[in-house]
């Protein structure tokens, strides 16, 4: 059994995965309030910059925690194409999830049904990220903690589509952004916990390549996507429809349905 390290850089991958996290979220959130002001295919542009904008937070903050992923006795590659995929899967499953909230009739089974496919999709992000790995060994996981994955990336997707059509403020917007930031890492290490490795020691070359010659420079240029569009959205004018409440919607139809 090969010792694992998720540290192994120190403290400097939990936190900088975190922050991206947090960007990418509060990004999304901007760009979502801006669909939900906007129409037609200004409504449309913004909700697929929200997607990109969430997807490759979560998918960069998943990157950037796979950098302190050590195992004592073997070398890591990954295999570039099955990392790709992943973030694509990441992008998808999140756009998925926000077209729907951004686009149903009824916000509460809009939001469900997102946050459940988004969920699920964001999990399927993470264990083909994982299936990218390769080393001296055999990876397993532990079931109960593959489940518990899922399931704080289902509730974490749910609430991050809630969150993003009912919050309003900066100050809100930014402890939304926080809170889900430390949902989405929650669900990472688990999953990463949830791991095992049965080494089987060689000195075969591994196929792919190394953390520093692909996982950084991607990560980098992520990042560097994240900030400069939230730079943009920044300075883009604001939809007239501001005031526009999902919330007030909402209540609307919970009332309704316990009536």
């Amino acid at each position: 059994m090969g010792h694992i390290d998720h540290f192994s850089a120190g403290w400097v991958t939990p936190v900088l995965s975190f922050v991206m996290a947090c960007v990418g979220f509060a990004l999304g959130l901007c760009c979502t309030v801006r669909a939900l002001e906007a129409e037609g295919a200004s409504k449309r542009n913004w909700l697929t910059l929200a997607s990109f904008a969430i997807g490759s937070g979560i998918w960069t903050m998943h990157l950037v925690a796979l950098m302190g992923f050590g195992v004592r006795g073997t070398s890591i590659r990954y295999d570039v194409p099955m990392t790709v995929l992943s973030l694509v899967m990441a992008i998808a499953a999140v756009g998925a999830g926000v077209f729907t909230a951004g686009y149903g009739r009824s916000r509460i089974r809009a939001v469900a049904f997102g946050g459940l496919g988004t969920g699920l999709g964001v999990a399927a992000m993470h264990y083909t990220g994982m299936a990218a790995l390769n080393l001296h060994g055999e990876i397993g996981y532990d079931p109960s903690l593959v489940i518990a994955s899922v399931v704080i990336a289902v509730v974490a997707a749910t609430a991050a589509l809630a969150l993003t059509l009912v919050v309003r403020g900066g100050v809100l917007a930014a402890v939304a952004a926080l809170v889900m930031g430390l949902a989405v890492s929650g669900m990472h290490y688990t999953a990463m916990y949830a791991v095992t490795i049965d080494l089987t020691p060689s000195t075969a070359r591994l196929a792919g390549a190394t953390a520093t010659e692909f996982l950084f420079p991607l990560a980098v240029l992520l990042g560097s996507f994240l900030f400069l569009t939230s730079a943009y959205v920044a300075l883009s004018p604001t939809g007239k429809r501001a005031e526009s409440s999902f919330a007030d919607e909402l209540l609307r139809e919970v009332e309704l349905s316990t009536a």
